[in-house]
């Protein structure tokens, strides 16, 4: 495929994820609650992974390209395509979102100390801060490449990695929808941190740092556990 068909698809499918994901809580949170949100961003990417694996591998995510590019299954030349793609497709998901919802509030934008879902400021209970923010998405991060790679691996079981994939996915926003909204994805966190500005921009770093170091991580120790002298460079 070429890469701008590649990269079309990586919009495409970034663009359901944010719109799915995202949508899912600022559309019907208070219907579907943190279980509901937590399978809608599953769904997306198993769907998805359906729908365009065969044309750009179904990234949707700068940190899934990093950490397959330090798995040595993906070519560093071409990490700036995915990632301009995939930011531009959160980006106009949620520019989606606002337009479509009644109130988009923060649009479920990623947020950590005062900013995290957890933050009770009438009882002034303690919250999640940078600290625990960090180690959160990054160690979440890291089990989802574990997950990508593994199941991904040509000599497994072929045909179901979507399926493990989403619910790999649906598990982490499970455990880590409380902390920070979970981000596990810079370009997922972008595009509603743009719309939202102010806090959401100037905490943003962290949703690009930690899931880029946890993803480069994983795909360090994959390659160490599991060899593959045919895996492309």
């Amino acid at each position: 495929m070429s890469m701008s068909k590649r990269a079309t698809a990586e919009f495409v499918g970034t663009f359901w994820l944010v719109f799915g994901g995202c949508g899912s809580a600022v559309l019907a949170g208070h219907m579907i609650g943190v279980p509901g949100i937590a399978l809608a961003f599953g769904l997306t990417v198993l769907t998805m992974a359906y729908a365009i694996g065969h044309i750009s591998g179904c990234h949707l995510n700068p940190a899934v390209t990093a950490g397959l590019v330090a798995g040595g299954r993906f070519k560093m030349s071409e990490v700036l395509p995915y990632v301009v793609a995939q930011v531009a497709g959160a980006v106009a998901a949620a520019a989606a979102i606002k337009g479509i919802a009644l109130d988009a509030g923060t649009l479920a934008a990623n947020g950590f100390g005062a900013h995290s879902p957890s933050y009770t400021p009438v009882t002034g209970a303690p919250t999640y801060g940078a600290g625990a923010a960090f180690a959160a998405e990054a160690l979440l991060t890291f089990f989802f490449l574990i997950i990508i790679l593994g199941s991904t691996d040509r000599r497994a079981p072929a045909g179901f990695a979507p399926i493990a994939i989403g619910l790999g996915l649906t598990l982490i926003h499970l455990i880590g929808i409380p902390v920070t909204n979970l981000s596990v994805n810079p370009a997922r966190s972008t595009g509603p941190a743009l719309l939202v500005g102010g806090w959401a921009v100037e905490q943003l770093w962290l949703f690009w740092v930690a899931p880029i170091v946890g993803a480069v991580a994983a795909g360090a120790v994959y390659k160490f556990m599991a060899p593959d002298d045919k895996a492309a460079a």
